[in-house]
């Protein structure tokens, strides 16, 4: 009986180990940005597009790069974002880590994409930490903090 009962229990905490590792690693490869849209700088030219949110593209919209597509080439969020058909999906060409630039060119461990070129974030000047964060005059950037001691 005791056995049997240590047999359960070992077979019931595996089952939910392997259940917490499933959940845990779905939640962390869910991107907060999916949900995102780009807002056109110059929205289609249809008469029937008139709201704002029709003239968006939903980050990671279904593309076809073999015919002339929704988001090839196209500008979004004030110039600070440029759309391309990268495999299957709109992608910014501008910001995307796994499209710096242009589709595929993926940007190395520590670099970020500030405006489609791949920069190490930890000592740049001018993108410190994160893309457009500049450092004041004399301050150096260090380990991504601008002044660091």
């Amino acid at each position: 009986m005791a056995t049997t009962l240590l047999k359960l229990t070992t077979i019931f905490s595996l089952f939910i180990s392997i259940f917490i590792a499933f959940h845990t690693q779905r939640a962390l490869s869910y991107d907060a940005d999916d949900d995102e849209h780009y807002i056109l700088d110059a929205p289609f030219s249809s008469t029937r597009l008139r709201s704002r949110f029709l003239a968006s593209i939903k980050k990671g919209t279904h593309c076809d790069p073999n015919n002339n597509n929704v988001c090839n080439g196209v500008s979004a969020n004030n110039g600070t974002s440029l759309l391309n058909c990268c495999k299957t999906h709109c992608r910014n060409v501008l910001g995307d880590r796994n499209n710096c630039g242009l589709c595929g060119s993926k940007c190395g461990l520590g670099e970020l994409c500030c405006g489609g070129t791949c920069t190490n974030v930890a000592y740049n000047t001018t993108n410190c930490g994160k893309c457009g964060k500049g450092c004041l005059s004399g301050l150096r950037c260090q380990y991504g903090f601008c002044g660091y001691a």
